[in-house]
């Protein structure tokens, strides 16, 4: 099982945007083969979120997936990109 960590920093507004097209996102990240969970986490100067996948093929597409998402439907929001982490998941309760 892979994972993939985004964090967004210095846009507290991509959180509420997400929340608002959550079936959108849902769609997209959702639908990469080996999906297994999204979290979104509000932080104190942005998001950051967390896709898990059965293998790196998948954590690594939604990456991308997220990165055309977010430049196609929140133009406005001047989203800097991401510091992204992909791993393999050592622990899973």
């Amino acid at each position: 099982m892979f994972a993939t960590i985004r964090v967004y920093s210095g846009s507290t507004e991509l959180a509420d945007a997400l929340v608002e097209n959550e079936s959108e996102v849902k769609r997209v990240i959702g639908d990469i083969d080996g999906f297994q969970a999204y979290y979104l986490v509000r932080t104190a100067d942005g998001a950051a979120a967390v896709s898990v996948y059965d293998n790196q093929a998948g954590a690594t597409a939604s990456d991308e997936a997220a990165r055309l998402w977010v430049s196609e439907n929140l133009p406005d929001l001047n989203i800097a990109p991401p510091q992204v982490s992909v791993g393999e998941v050592a622990i899973n309760f």
